[in-house]
């Protein structure tokens, strides 16, 4: 049994997943977590702009910005939690998650609420990680 590596599955009798993520990540033991406040479309000025899709091109930047901190890559990330307010436009968002996953992805949860800290942000990016 590998116990080296973080794994990822769709289990058997389970749907296939509806986007891009898996169902289950497994995490090794003795492996370090990392946990990230929810990332959101400021740019490096603290401003947030009001398109949506601004915002998410301005989150994943800050998504690599934070990962490269801790010398994490997309393979480290074993859960992504997004929050919106209003309808993501997942042709946009999926090819930023491309260019920080690829075909590596992590399991996923997509909510979305009536408003997040502050009135002008309209979407939050949490990660999950772990680095064996």
């Amino acid at each position: 049994m590998e116990n080296s590596k973080i794994i990822r599955k769709n289990p058997a009798g389970v749907h296939s997943p509806v986007g891009n993520y898996t169902h289950l990540t497994k995490i090794p033991r003795n492996s370090e977590l990392y946990v990230t406040s929810g990332q959101i479309g400021a740019d490096h000025h603290g401003n947030i702009p009001e398109s949506m899709n601004e915002q998410i091109r301005n989150t994943f930047r800050n998504i690599q910005t934070v990962l490269h901190a801790e010398e994490l890559s997309s393979e480290h990330i074993i859960k992504v939690n997004i929050w919106a307010t209003e309808k993501i436009d997942w042709d946009f968002l999926y090819e930023k998650w491309a260019e920080l996953f690829g075909l590596d992805y992590p399991a996923m949860t997509v909510g979305y609420i009536s408003e997040l800290g502050l009135p002008e942000i309209k979407i939050e990016i949490e990660l999950w990680a772990a680095k064996v």
